[in-house]
């Protein structure tokens, strides 16, 4: 890994940082990686090659069983390795208990192998979405692309509180498209636990009224639902590209939780997260596709200054110069 790298050559964060951890292979012998991403948790070598170290990792992650290379330039966990088959659309399964203990345990030195497979199929997933009642009419305009991957839709609207009504939407049954209303009352985390509670599933995916999710992305969903369950996990995140004026912004993959069980509560007035019960361990990031979030410079510039009002120290007052500074890479 070069000096001039930034990102991470398997998620893309800018979350490269010195490392003190080691995998130690079957015959025992540990070997330190000095540099690890923050983000997903790959390891690698000062003097790694990204688009290398991606061809080899892709190479290994096609055929059924993943087998690490020891001398490699990089290495990772059966966790990480988890995050790194969702990008080619694949999920894995332990092939041992030992494998199956170091899945629910990450970043332990145990390196990764596991049985490799295509993701398919899952439980179903419901839609929840967040808007103002002006945004309601595009809100439901863009719906008919989603009717392939989900049948159950709960819209939520900030305003005078209403119980769920059916409204018709091309692509869906009667009755799978509900809209209700609330109060935000200036609590993100109140609001989406509220939409959480509207659905029929027991997954959801939430967005804000700009923010789109693309079809095939969408479809993997419930084949994702199935690997977070096989792995006791709460909460899967998912890149978000944000739009600046029509420009990427230099904030990615900035990740989004937003696949989570619907007992999952959500915490923070603003900047919400799933409080999840222990912890990040019971996450993960997926790779096969992301949220586009359009905003407009005006947005970018009042919105930490309302969120700052809103929940004080934690309207993230830095962001806004990140966000207004394209993507490099």
């Amino acid at each position: 890994m070069t000096l001039e790298t930034r990102r991470c050559f398997l998620c893309a964060a800018a979350m490269l940082a010195p490392s003190d951890r080691r995998l130690i292979d079957g015959e025992g012998r540990p070997r330190a990686f000095p540099v690890a991403c923050a983000s997903c948790g790959v390891l690698t070598e000062r003097d790694a090659d990204p688009a290398q170290s991606w061809r080899d990792l892709a190479g290994r992650l096609a055929g059924p069983i993943f087998v690490p290379d020891p001398d490699g330039a990089y290495g990772l966990d059966i966790y990480t390795l988890r995050i790194a088959a969702t990008r080619l659309g694949r999920g894995l399964r332990p092939l041992t208990p030992e494998d199956r203990a170091a899945l629910l345990a990450p970043h332990g030195p145990r390196p990764a192998r596991a049985a490799l497979y295509d993701l398919a199929d899952g439980p179903p997933v419901s839609l929840g979405l967040l808007c103002r009642p002006a945004e309601l009419d595009a809100v439901l305009a863009g719906l008919a692309a989603q009717a392939g991957w989900t049948d159950d839709v709960a819209i939520l609207l900030d305003g005078e509180a209403a119980p769920p009504r059916a409204v018709a939407v091309e692509g869906f049954a009667a009755g799978a498209v509900r809209v209700a209303a609330r109060p935000l009352a200036g609590d993100f985390a109140a609001q989406r636990n509220a939409l959480q509670d509207l659905a029929r599933h027991a997954w959801m995916l939430q967005l804000d009224a700009d923010e789109t999710l693309g079809p095939e992305t969408g479809r993997r969903l419930p084949a994702l639902a199935a690997l977070a369950e096989d792995g006791d996990i709460l909460s899967v995140g998912l890149p978000r590209c944000n739009q600046v004026d029509g420009v990427l912004s230099d904030v990615y993959p900035d990740v989004q939780y937003r696949l989570n069980r619907t007992s999952v509560r959500y915490a923070g007035r603003v900047h919400e997260r799933p409080a999840l019960d222990g912890g990040w361990r019971r996450s993960f990031i997926a790779l096969h596709g992301a949220i586009e979030h359009r905003l407009s410079r005006a947005r970018v510039l009042s919105r930490s200054r309302s969120y700052e009002a809103l929940d004080p120290g934690r309207g993230r007052l830095e962001e806004e110069e990140a966000l207004l500074r394209p993507y490099r890479a």
